[in-house]
């Protein structure tokens, strides 16, 4: 037995004695049970954990708690924050009641005729304060993507996790909207946490009907981000028959939503959001973070008097904390701030909010947990330039710049040539060479517009081909549209082949030069 590691304990379980051995004496016969136990898990779990195939059925328990809503036997453990009402919990509600006001009316806002927002996928158009972008604007759509991205890195780098605490959709809607309509039913409103008692029959429908509206509603805001407002209104008013992809798109989404709010929420966070792992790359030791500060809080005490040592009946030295648990009853994601930095951390400062008001009861300064870094946590100062900052700083700067620069050039329509497949030219009528193009012509501008085309060789002439002298687009209008080259065979004579420039001219005087080329007789 002396071969044996120090974390691994064998237990001998026999029927003949009916008791542990602490080691193999071999007197016995029968075959030992060996079950492998970890020496740390003998601390908080000791009570729970025997072995892994003892006699009692009993299993090995985690070292640590894999999840906060898992239990120990895996089930789910649900979370019912208390509520803490501090200074930062008032600021909190009301960014959050702005940004879900700000996310009911964004879809009715116009900008020039246009909403501000509208991701029209069946079209393949985006528009954004006013200004359509189409898949042929890849310059522009890869500076918004990459000034979102580096704005988050810079963010994160300055705020931690901010978003996650105060701006998520996640956190908004189920702190602010769905937490309140349980604590409604509940009959826990001002305090929050677990009820009295359960829920009877009559309160569980009424929550589920009060949320099934609140899940449609913003099912139907969310669709309306994709095909406008003026048209989802139509639709509502219209069989679901007349629209079925719509339809079953909202039914979807309300489902989704209903499964998110009534059994997934927190999870969200700790499981699926890919957020919270990237602030391992992101932060750094001065980045803001929610923390409890240990070299104040440890170690831990009990009430507000400072206990006396037996010895000498002296004053111990201890911390502020006083080990009430407030921290951890109001975290909505079930963790212990006093860990440390933790992934499942969303910094929405509900631990502050606690703390301040056990403090402000016990006479003793606030702050213990706090908004800092970690650096300030060990007395450094903070820095708000370093080279992070810096660089996200300057990267965001300057795509901000491009994007500037791009959109102010942009035209206000586009026009693209191709030629078309088969016979390169072609005898028409006076003995003139003819070759035919494909024109894709879009009208980015707010007007009805007519184009005109004209070529820069005098012997060549460009038509339409159905013969009209101009095109008319409507706003937004994209169309491939066929035009016939024409000119005498003396213009290709010897090379088979010349250059021009196609000229498209719109009503309101923007043109566009094309480069082309003829082929015709040698």
């Amino acid at each position: 037995m002396s071969n044996v590691p120090s974390s691994i304990r064998i237990l001998y379980n026999t029927e003949s004695n009916n008791k542990n051995c602490s080691q193999c004496c071999g007197n016995c016969k029968e075959e030992p049970a060996i079950a492998f136990e970890s020496n740390a898990i003998e601390g908080s779990f000791q009570e729970e954990t025997s072995g892994l195939t003892g006699n009692d059925g009993s299993i090995l328990q985690p070292e640590e708690q894999v999840l906060p809503t898992l239990s120990r036997d895996g089930k789910r453990r649900w979370i019912n924050p208390m509520l803490a009402p501090g200074s930062t919990w008032h600021y909190r509600r009301w960014v959050a009641y702005g940004l879900i006001a700000f996310f009911v009316t964004l879809p009715h806002l116009r900008f020039h005729g246009k909403p501000y927002v509208l991701i029209d996928i069946a079209s393949r158009e985006f528009t954004f304060l006013g200004h359509t972008f189409y898949p042929t604007d890849t310059a522009l759509l890869a500076c918004i993507m990459l000034g979102s991205f580096f704005a988050i890195m810079l963010v994160t780098c300055l705020a931690g996790r901010i978003w996650c605490g105060w701006g998520c959709p996640q956190t908004v809607y189920t702190e602010f909207l769905f937490r309140p309509i349980d604590r409604l039913f509940s009959g826990t409103i001002g305090r929050g946490g677990k009820g009295r008692h359960p829920m009877t029959a009559a309160a569980q429908f009424g929550r589920f009907f009060v949320y099934l509206v609140c899940c449609m509603f913003l099912a139907h805001t969310f669709l309306s981000y994709f095909v406008g407002t003026d048209r989802l209104a139509r639709w509502i008013v219209t069989p679901p028959s007349e629209h079925p992809v719509a339809f079953l798109i909202m039914a979807g989404s309300t489902a989704a939503l209903m499964f998110h709010f009534l059994y997934f929420r927190e999870q969200l966070c700790l499981i699926a959001c890919p957020y919270g792992r990237f602030q391992s790359v992101m932060l750094d030791p001065k980045s803001l973070i929610v923390a409890y500060d240990t070299h104040r809080g440890e170690p831990r005490k009990k009430g507000k008097r400072e206990p006396l040592s037996l010895d000498r009946l002296t004053k111990v030295s201890v911390g502020d904390c006083i080990d009430c648990g407030r921290c951890t009853a109001v975290c909505p994601t079930g963790i212990d701030i006093r860990n440390g930095l933790q992934l499942e951390c969303i910094h929405c400062a509900q631990c502050i909010d606690a703390c301040e008001d056990v403090m402000k009861k016990t006479g003793q300064p606030i702050g213990l947990i706090r908004y800092t870094s970690q650096d300030g946590l060990e007395g450094k100062p903070n820095q708000l330039l370093r080279p992070r900052t810096v660089i996200y700083s300057t990267a965001l700067g300057l795509l901000t710049c491009l994007f500037v620069f791009i959109l102010s050039y942009k035209f206000a329509f586009d026009a693209r040539i191709f030629r078309l497949p088969g016979a390169p030219f072609s005898f028409v009528a006076d003995q003139q060479v003819q070759n035919n193009f494909k024109l894709r012509l879009t009208n980015r501008s707010q007007d009805v517009q007519q184009y005109k085309l004209d070529l820069d060789e005098p012997l060549m002439t460009a038509k339409w081909s159905d013969g009209s002298e101009s095109m008319t687009l409507r706003p937004g209008e994209s169309r491939l549209l066929l035009i016939a080259i024409l000119f005498p065979p003396q213009k290709t004579m010897g090379a088979g082949s010349t250059t021009s420039t196609l000229k498209v001219t719109d009503s309101s005087g923007s043109e566009r030069k094309l480069p082309i080329y003829v082929h015709g007789p040698r």
